[in-house]
């Protein structure tokens, strides 16, 4: 399960540059710049006409897209007068194609239209810490799409940090260890916490679950009452497959039950006597606990990398997820932030790239 998380600092840019109007659908009718004078990520990317045509642009700079992607790790594409599910699924197919199912789930979504889906649903008053989407899993989607449907009255803000700036914070000794070790991923289903593994896995079919598991190397354990453990062992670092970088790419800190807010953690340690029972929590890759200052480090090089953006209703985030964490902020008001995803990217095509550890 996505668990909620300690409130985390923002930071935020001033007022934007006014459009012109030009008619015409190349580079040249959009302004691009960084958000933050002193970070890359993300690119903001802003029309200079007021009626472009955002899908025959897109279409038009698919090059310009993808080499600022890999750059910048992250596209804010903002007044591109995307107002609806529809428009928004439109745009991000111009770019990827086509979106994918969110399948072996860990967190709460409604479906909206398609493979676009919410945010995920927890109460407003729970923030997300920073991670990858999917990590944990032998595939997961490369490119991440965001959507700004509705501007949440105050907070609501998803913070991203570049993970090859989080990776080179990393102590080389934790990365080393990683490196060698991995990481060990535990979930329970079934025991009232979490979502159940139908909802996980799409099926009341066990076969089915445990055909899944096989395939994706993960081991599956059927407990009494339908319940059932899973335990999966991935790489935590990986060069990216297109840019050749070293990025920080796991949910080793995400599912760490160190990263719970102490009260829902001792809840959960008080219902639930080992570590491995927990709804989710990680490991190292042989199964032994992954020590509290390593969590401390790691929680510390994704803060410092942290850049946030209140967000503007129609605003698109494009993320790059292997080059970029995402998380969420607490919130008040009406918040609609629908996802869609694309590109699915594997171990299997990564694995024996030399990590140059």
């Amino acid at each position: 399960m996505k668990s909620p998380q300690p409130e985390i600092p923002f930071l935020t840019k001033p007022g934007f540059a006014r459009r012109k109007s030009v008619n015409l659908t190349n580079e040249s009718v959009v302004k691009s710049e960084r958000l933050f004078a002193d970070r890359d990520l993300p690119l903001l990317v802003q029309p200079l006409v007021k009626q472009l045509d955002a899908l025959a642009w897109v279409k038009s700079n698919r090059e310009f897209i993808e080499s600022s992607i890999r750059k910048h790790g992250g596209i804010l594409f903002r007044h591109f007068n995307i107002t609806s599910a529809t428009e928004f699924e439109q745009f991000t197919k111009s770019i990827a194609t086509e979106l994918l199912e969110y399948r072996e789930r860990s967190s709460p979504r409604t479906q909206v239209s398609g493979n676009v889906y919410t945010s995920t649903d927890y109460p407003a008053d729970q923030g997300i810490f920073l991670h990858n989407e999917n990590s944990y899993q032998e595939t997961w989607p490369l490119r991440i799409f965001f959507f700004c449907k509705t501007v949440p009255q105050q907070g609501g803000e998803t913070p991203i940090a570049d993970c090859r700036r989080v990776w080179a914070r990393v102590p080389p000794q934790i990365r080393e260890r990683f490196a060698q070790q991995q990481i060990m991923y535990v979930r329970n289903f079934g025991d009232g916490f979490g979502l159940p593994w139908q909802t996980v896995f799409q099926t009341t079919d066990k076969s089915l679950v445990e055909t899944h598991c096989r395939k994706a190397g993960i081991v599956a354990e059927w407990k009494d009452g339908e319940r059932l453990r899973t335990r999966a062992v991935r790489p935590a670092i990986a060069r990216h497959p297109r840019t050749g970088e070293m990025v920080w790419f796991n949910h080793g800190t995400f599912f760490n039950a160190s990263t719970l807010p102490p009260a829902i953690r001792s809840a959960l340690e008080a219902e639930f006597k080992e570590d491995d029972e927990l709804p989710t929590n990680s490991f190292y890759g042989d199964g032994s606990p992954i020590e509290p200052p390593v969590m401390d480090a790691l929680r510390a090089a994704y803060l410092q990398e942290l850049v946030a953006f209140p967000w503007q209703q129609g605003d698109v985030l494009m993320l790059d997820n292997m080059l970029v964490a995402h998380g969420r902020a607490s919130y008040s008001g009406s918040r609609e932030i629908l996802v869609g995803m694309a590109e699915p990217c594997s171990w299997t095509e990564i694995k024996g790239h030399d990590l140059g550890i």
